[in-house]
């Protein structure tokens, strides 16, 4: 078991390019269960989990809080490797600082928003083999992230949604229109559940919280999701 990891550097780049389901993990929001166990019975339906540990409705530029970022990182980690789950990539949302320290522990990455540290600089620390994630708001934003040391981005809210705290959307013709200008994975992000995640089939990927935290059946919801996504019947 000591030599169990998760999946980082090329490996990790490598299950990017086919990911389809981001879970930003976020606590709180597992409505009073434990937040681990939500977790493992989401996992083998998702491919990527970004640690958020930003209250709900937290909009940039408040950082995530290092202390708890790390600590849940850890515990995912610790989980991993005594559980023996199936690889996923580990990444961590806002904490370069956190990323760095957890680097050879098997956390692949940070994801970035527009106000937090400049992408090259979060390279110059974290090295080539880490993915890097930033966050896009329109389109202008996706195009100069072309020019950005980065791995993937987001791109949202496409719809209203109370976890970030945005009242209204973009859309899913925006996104799609998104990820059709870029070359890197875009992940449409914000208020996507079972009831709309078909409109992004043609994207094929999404980034998920509350939809899968806070369903009744996690696993089920996570499922479901991947197969809506995937445009499956």
């Amino acid at each position: 078991m000591r030599n169990f990891a998760l999946p980082t550097g090329r490996a990790a780049r490598e299950r990017l390019q086919g990911a389809r389901v981001l879970l930003l993990f976020s606590p709180d929001l597992c409505l009073g269960r434990e937040p681990l166990e939500v977790l493992v019975a989401a996992l083998p339906f998702v491919d990527l989990v970004q640690v958020r540990t930003k209250p709900a409705g937290a909009l940039a530029p408040s950082p995530a809080p290092a202390r708890e970022s790390f600590e849940w990182c850890r515990r995912i980690l610790d989980l991993a490797r005594t559980a023996r789950l199936a690889p996923f990539v580990l990444t961590v949302d806002d904490r370069v600082d956190v990323a760095l320290a957890l680097a050879h522990e098997g956390v692949a990455g940070v994801h970035l928003g527009q106000d937090d540290m400049p992408c090259a600089d979060a390279r110059a620390l974290l090295g080539p083999e880490a993915l890097i994630g930033l966050s896009t708001h329109d389109l202008e934003q996706v195009v100069l992230a072309e020019a950005e040391p980065v791995d993937y981005l987001g791109f949202g809210p496409v719809h209203a949604t109370a976890t970030k705290g945005y009242a209204r959307g973009l859309g899913s013709e925006a996104a799609w229109i998104a990820s059709s200008s870029s070359a890197l994975p875009v992940f449409p992000i914000g208020g996507i559940g079972l009831s709309n995640a078909q409109e992004l089939a043609r994207v094929g990927r999404a980034a998920i919280t509350s939809a899968i935290l806070s369903a009744e059946d996690p696993a089920r919801a996570a499922r479901e999701l991947r197969e809506l996504l995937a445009g499956d019947d």
